[in-house]
């Protein structure tokens, strides 16, 4: 085999796997019955029209397994249709039979390379045996084919763009962890350092000045206390996506926000004691802040400014970032949005977007401390 074919044949199935039954499935089960039996009921023109709303019946339920088992439940279907015509002699005429469109989409959408390659040749002979009884006009042959390859490209399309979207995922995952272990580096790392070398100085002052190693090993417990805190907060932080470079930037960071002189204009107001953020929480409501002001400046029409609050209290930080401009009534979370929310979410808490009553847009996070402490 060629080289395309045989890397088609040796095709995994779809990625990710496919949903469960979901209750649209049940809703074709109970439809397609009842579809058939109205048709026949009505095209009293039809032969056999009753023999095939049974057999379209009893071949509805191979949709509830169509996602699991594709090329099984189109060559149940396939064979069952086609012996039924050929038994007939005449083609099924019911338009309920388009059904079997659905099961081809499934092997397309879900099923391996062996499955979408068996499932294209079982069509294909079953549409060449429904013409050995009477000889088919070219124009019902073009219909036919460009019905199927329509459908089967369909099911590649869908499937190849969200395995597309997979990937990016993936790959903003990837980029994720490289950048949380330049944070483990900054923060952590720091922390360790500095209990190394109060050890070190605590040995060699032990023996003349007892007073001395009593202020190391407290400067060691306070370090240690730290390091403590901030591996708590790092291990939220590892799974949320966002992007950063080295050195981690906190909330004071948050101010040069506003040293861009592009229109719009940025406000920065920073409250309460910052210095009690650990440097993971500050370096995530940093990304937060960044990536709402970079969201304003591209989408938020007419903003002529956008003002950045920052308030730390003893309950947690809560980031507000708000534009003057004429934003969207809604908008489809995209990595940015998501973002935001997944890193609020791994800390504790919560981060939500949309419009102003006043107009604008804003983007209000708030990280309890009960969610990095824990």
């Amino acid at each position: 085999m060629t080289s395309p074919v045989r890397a088609l044949w040796d095709a995994p199935a779809a990625v990710p796997a496919p949903p469960g039954r979901v209750w649209r499935d049940w809703v074709l089960v109970g439809v397609i019955p009842a579809l058939a039996v109205v048709e026949a009921s009505v095209r009293t023109d039809v032969p056999w029209r009753w023999l095939w709303a049974v057999v379209l019946t009893a071949l509805a339920p191979t949709l509830l397994w169509r996602r699991s088992r594709p090329f099984t439940m189109l060559a149940i279907a396939f064979a069952v249709g086609t012996a039924v015509g050929l038994a007939t002699a005449g083609d099924p005429q019911l338009y309920t039979t388009a059904y079997f469109l659905i099961l081809l989409y499934a092997v397309f959408r879900w099923g391996s390379g062996r499955a979408m390659v068996a499932g294209g040749s079982l069509v294909v002979i079953g549409m060449l045996l429904t013409f050995l009884p009477t000889p088919p006009q070219v124009a019902d042959v073009i219909g036919g084919v460009a019905v199927a390859v329509t459908t089967s490209t369909l099911g590649l399309a869908v499937r190849w763009r969200r395995r597309a979207r997979s990937r990016e995922l993936e790959q903003v995952r990837l980029l994720e962890r490289e950048q949380l272990a330049r944070d483990l580096h900054d923060t952590v790392a720091h922390h360790v350092s500095a209990i190394a070398i109060q050890a070190q100085a605590g040995s060699a002052v032990a023996a003349t000045d007892p007073g001395a190693t009593v202020q190391v090993l407290q400067a060691i417990e306070a370090e240690a206390t730290r390091t403590l805190r901030e591996m708590r907060a790092m291990v939220g932080v590892l799974r949320a996506p966002d992007d950063a470079l080295a050195p981690t930037p906190g909330l004071a960071e948050i101010r040069s926000l506003a040293a861009d002189a592009a229109a719009p204009t940025i406000a920065v107001r920073l409250g309460g004691d910052l210095d009690s953020v650990p440097q993971a929480v500050a370096a995530a409501v940093f990304r937060i802040a960044q990536e709402a002001v970079t969201n304003a400046r591209r989408h938020a029409r007419g903003a002529t400014r956008i003002d950045v609050g920052v308030d730390v209290d003893s309950d947690g930080v809560r980031l507000e970032v708000r534009d003057d401009g004429v934003g969207a009534a809604s908008a489809a979370p995209g990595y940015g949005i998501t973002g935001m929310r997944e890193r609020a979410a791994l800390l504790g808490g919560t981060c939500d977007a949309g419009p102003t009553p006043d107009g604008g847009w804003i983007v209000a996070a708030t990280l309890p401390r009960a969610g990095w402490t824990a």
